[in-house]
């Protein structure tokens, strides 16, 4: 198995260079010298690399488990499956006892949150049997499912502000919260940990045109409120139909988005990045003390390091240094034979799909119901439909995000972290919210990207504070403090924040 490069030493666009072996493992075949590919020839590669893109996974699989091997695989995929055991609980109480609203909403929250970790688990597992970039696709399109489905269900039943408040709380989630959590996690162990600069100034520019496009419908609507010529009819419409071109726009942003990250320019979000920042181990002592006890030698402050691998977890193993080649081979620069890097899958195709399939009904039925408890829980008055807009919906699907982060950024895998946090901001963003308001448009529901007042500033200047702290590509544990803390006063705010009728000034559209 080869993989292909581009040349770079000429100016044909058609011509790559292949490296590795063919069919057979005997023979090795490659190419030394740039010469242009042309005709059926360069159609015939052409048609090969971007197999090996979309199809051919980047390490090798081994031979997947059996149908008991997968379920047992599921089982154990992590300590929230116990929360699963709320899933009929909650439908029994909806049908069982529909007046309790609270309880409905509490067990039905609870219910979500291991089903997310579910999808997230059969996304990962597909992944590993299809190439890169159909794996980022994959990632992409399935990483927000949750927040996707209860968006839709609340659009359906008219929820215009429930769905606008609970995407502006993904985004404020996984900006402040999660990354704030994997800076101050991350720090506790190191002095310092480096990203990709260049790729932390591309996610903070899409996130800042995100937030243009929110605000820009509320100056709309400041600017022509109270004007004689204009009624509120014709204002809600002119915004309705901005909304929907600003939507559509949005959309394809996303779109070249994705084809940046995944084609032309995807070595930006590798780890073996030429501009990565190094991290940087505490000077003596770490003054956390969190592996000072057990003996572990602490990193003198400047040494750069590029795993949390410590000295001691190395004793007796060999000596010879693997680095990994472009096409998933291992090479052992001390003799011996090339030997392949196989990953291990825990579920078979079969039971991944099945699960995909099981997963979102349950998601979308128990959505349903914590939807409708909505209104009765907050009809109480002592809590808002903002609080648990923008707060407690995006814990229920970001709660798996959460602890995939967290957990990465303590091996000092920040990359993996911010595309995790930053990267499922820019989806909610630029694909879910247009996505939202252009399905509003075909179900003939009329939400707009004019949400709450408060709720699009507060968004912006979280961007604006995310913007700074990445933007010297190095993160401490005092940054991660701050923006945990500036949620905690999001937190706050909302708790006591009643809301405005803004979003709901346009009259929802007879139903069809």
């Amino acid at each position: 198995m080869g993989t292909f490069s581009s040349c770079h030493e000429c100016k044909f666009y058609s011509c790559y260079l292949y490296h590795g072996t063919d069919s057979l493992p005997s023979e090795t075949h490659t190419v030394t010298s740039c010469e242009p590919l042309n005709g059926n020839r360069s159609f015939r590669w052409t048609l090969r690399r971007a197999d090996t893109l979309m199809e051919q996974p980047e390490i090798p699989v081994t031979e997947a488990p059996s149908v008991w091997g997968s379920m047992k695989a599921i089982v154990f995929a992590s300590w929230l499956n116990v929360l699963l055991v709320f899933i009929p609980i909650s439908w029994a109480i909806n049908f069982a006892l529909p007046d309790q609203h609270t309880l409905i909403f509490i067990f039905t929250f609870l219910a979500i949150m291991p089903l997310a970790k579910l999808l997230a688990f059969a996304t990962d597992e597909l992944s590993l049997r299809v190439g890169q970039t159909l794996a980022g696709l994959l990632n992409a399109t399935l990483g927000n499912a949750v927040e996707l489905i209860v968006s839709i269900i609340a659009l359906s039943k008219c929820q215009l502000s429930i769905v606008q408040s609970s995407l502006v709380g993904s985004v404020l989630s996984n900006l402040l919260l999660v990354l704030g959590m994997c800076f101050f996690a991350g720090g506790l162990r190191f002095s310092e940990q480096g990203f990709g600069q260049t790729a932390a100034q591309l996610n903070s520019s899409l996130l800042t045109i995100s937030v243009i496009a929110v605000l820009i419908p509320g100056a709309f609507h400041m600017a022509l409120q109270g004007q004689a010529q204009y009624d509120e009819v014709t204002v809600d419409d002119k915004i309705l139909k901005t909304s929907h071109g600003v939507a559509l726009i949005l959309l394809f942003i996303y779109a070249s988005y994705l084809v940046f990250q995944l084609f032309s320019h995807k070595t930006l979000c590798d780890d073996d990045n030429e501009e990565m920042q190094p991290t940087k181990g505490y000077e003596g002592e770490n003054p956390f003390r969190l592996y000072g006890r057990s003996g572990r030698k602490n990193m003198a402050d400047g040494e750069m390091v590029s795993s949390p691998s410590l000295a001691h977890e190395e004793e007796g193993a060999t000596t010879a240094s693997v680095s990994r080649a472009e096409g998933g081979m291992l090479d052992v620069e001390h003799g011996g034979p090339e030997i392949e890097a196989l990953e291990q899958p825990q579920m078979s195709v079969a039971v991944c799909i099945w699960l995909l399939i099981v997963v979102t009904v349950l998601v979308a039925v128990t959505a349903e119901f914590l939807v409708d408890s909505i209104d009765g829980l907050t009809a109480t008055g002592s809590i808002s439909k903002e609080f648990v807009g923008v707060i407690l919906l995006p814990i229920v699907g970001n709660a798996a995000e959460h602890v995939t982060a967290v957990t990465s950024s303590v091996k000092d895998k920040l990359t993996l972290s911010l595309s995790v946090a930053v990267g499922s901001s820019i989806q909610i963003a630029l694909f879910v919210i247009p996505f939202i308001v252009t399905l509003g448009w075909i179900m003939n529901k009329p939400l707009t990207l004019l949400f709450d007042p408060l709720e699009s500033i507060v968004m912006f200047l979280s961007v604006i504070t995310v913007n700074y702290v990445v933007q010297d590509g190095k993160s401490n544990w005092l940054e991660g403090m701050i923006l945990m803390c500036l949620y905690l006063i999001v937190a706050v705010t909302f708790w006591y924040y009643p809301g405005t009728s803004i979003v709901n000034t346009m009259s929802p559209s007879p139903r069809r």
